[in-house]
């Protein structure tokens, strides 16, 4: 099997190249600019692999949560190359991608939402594949909810952004990766998982994209910077 892998929803914009069970990967800090860089990345790796971009597969992409710009980047170029191969795609969810870097067994998965919130998620992985305990939200950093048991690490830049938020190890610099996302999907698509380019959307677990003026205005107010 052979597929592409796209993660856009955060400041870093990575491309995996999956290639009968092997890896090729690029990665690189974009900012806001993820769309000038992701198909050149492909085509660096696929000419690196000497292989046309006709032989894809299938394609998998960072579904979400996580920047709304940056998830509907990786879906249309998804839903793109999909569509004009007639090849499956398939998301897969960016806070799971974030526990699959990470290496831990139990991952507390938390992304920076802006205006104050995070999209978080509790993960256990049983028998090589995760198990949400906490399934993803958007949520209030101090009304974060603790899953049951010992030994969760936070993972992903909420933890940067509004610390500890009481778990005793957080690494927040893990940020969820093409590579992370090509490992999930690639038993996913092998089982058939794959779905028509029309349905690989995002998922943006929260529909407000930003603050209205008035609710910036409030933030000042009270002497807190609105994002």
């Amino acid at each position: 099997m052979r597929f592409a892998a796209f993660e856009t929803s955060t400041e870093w914009c990575s491309v995996a190249l999956w290639v009968e069970g092997e890896i090729a990967s690029i990665e690189e800090r974009a900012g806001h600019g993820h769309s000038e860089r992701v198909l050149p990345m492909l085509d660096r790796l696929a000419a690196q692999a000497g292989m046309p971009l006709a032989a894809l597969d299938a394609v998998a992409f960072g579904a979400g949560p996580g920047s709304f710009t940056g998830l509907r980047i990786a879906s249309g170029v998804a839903q793109g190359i999909a569509y004009a191969r007639a090849i499956p795609a398939i998301g897969i969810s960016t806070l799971e991608a974030i526990a699959e870097e990470s290496g831990a067994a139990r991952v507390a998965a938390c992304l920076d939402a802006r205006m104050r919130e995070v999209y978080y998620s509790a993960l256990e992985r049983q028998e090589g594949r995760w198990r949400e305990v906490i399934p993803a939200l958007c949520v209030a950093p101090a009304a974060l909810p603790k899953p049951p048991g010992a030994g969760w690490i936070g993972c992903g830049n909420g933890f940067a952004a509004y610390g500890p938020m009481g778990f005793a190890n957080v690494m927040p610099d893990i940020h969820p990766t093409a590579v992370a996302v090509a490992r999930l999907a690639a038993p996913r698509l092998a089982a058939g998982e794959g779905v028509d380019a029309a349905l690989a959307v995002p998922v943006y677990v929260r529909d407000k994209v930003a603050w209205t003026e008035e609710e910036r205005d409030q933030e000042r107010a009270g002497g807190r910077a609105a994002p």
